[in-house]
């Protein structure tokens, strides 16, 4: 059974642009790029579905930070460090370092 052929985001969005710009059919690009043309569909709607996130003010959002699971963390990583050191102490005869 073959593997399917994995395609880089950039020569996705050279295929799409190719695709927009009209000057060749969909057949044509899809025998030029060794694509089936529904994949080049779909990668033009695509395109066109997320150009608008090029132009958004402000770059990238900054992720929301859950204050509450944070210290949740932070607990459990004092539980574990605390535990590492007691076993470390407890395994020193038999480890001799």
């Amino acid at each position: 059974m073959a593997k399917r052929k994995q395609h880089h985001p950039e020569f996705k969005a050279k295929v799409a642009l190719e695709a927009l710009k009209g000057e060749e059919t969909v057949s044509g690009l899809s025998s030029r790029f060794e694509v089936h043309p529904t994949m080049i569909h779909q990668w033009k709607r695509a395109l066109l579905a997320g150009a608008s996130v090029v132009f958004e003010r402000g770059g990238r959002k900054a992720p929301e930070v859950d204050v509450e699971q944070v210290k949740d963390l932070h607990a459990k990583i004092g539980e574990l460090a605390v535990a590492n050191d007691f076993l470390a102490r407890k395994l020193k005869p038999w480890t001799g370092k």
